[in-house]
Parts: C-alpha cells; structure tokens; sequence
C-alpha cells in the first residue's frame, strides 16, 4: 500500500473506533505522536487515549488527504457529542516508513481540549 492510503485506513479506522486494526498501522519500535499540548511515544499510549476520547466522538470528517512520498497531510472535522466545544478541526501530517506509521503530529486548538478535559492532559513521562 502506498502512505497515502495507510494513513485513509488509519482515520477511517480510528473514525469506526476499531482501534486494534487501526494500532497494527502504526510502528511498534520509534513511535512518536506530538500535538500542542501532549506527546507519546507508544502506540499503546496514544491509543490509549483517543480510545478515551470514544465517548464523545460523533464523527471523524476526512476533509483533504495529500501526499509528498512519505509525508501524509490530512485535514479533518473531529465532531463531538461534548456541546461546549462541538467540532475540532485538525491538521495532522503522518510519516510512513515501510508501510507503517511512525510519526504523527498533530495541530488543532490545545486550548479547547485543555478546557475540556480540565487541564488532565496525559503526556509521555
């Protein structure tokens, strides 16, 4: 498969909350997600926690995917059922290496996911 369409099997994956399918995308050894306001270093973690973000997930809108080699770039609506903030809108670039995810790195409103969450954010320590 090419990165591009990893990464679709990812969102669309994360999107239908099958998490296990979405983790075997996702390298074992040299993980690394960063986003304004926590990082992980392990799938596990990561999934870890978007598996607690299940609870208010509407829906995951795939906006725009693009492609330069290895580097993915995807746009997306995270819709919620969490009324005082509704939508989040992310963009979250992907690094694919032999046809697995390694990096994600993710840019939205920290400060609205902060509020939501009451200031508990994991982080990788």
């Amino acid at each position: 498969m090419q990165p591009k369409d990893i990464v679709a099997q990812f969102i669309d994956d994360i999107r239908a909350q099958r998490l296990d399918e979405a983790k075997a995308l996702l390298v074992t050894e040299g993980f690394e997600y960063v986003g304004p306001n926590m990082r992980f270093l392990s799938p596990d973690d990561m999934l870890g926690y978007q598996f607690g973000m299940v609870a208010i997930q509407k829906d995951l809108v795939l906006r725009q995917l693009s492609a330069d080699g290895e580097h993915v770039f995807a746009i997306l609506d995270y819709q919620t059922h969490f009324e005082p903030i509704g939508d989040v809108r992310l963009a979250v670039w992907f690094r694919v290496r032999n046809n697995k995810i390694q990096t994600v790195e993710a840019f939205y409103n920290a400060a609205v996911v902060e509020n939501m969450l009451g200031g508990n954010l994991p982080s990788a320590d």
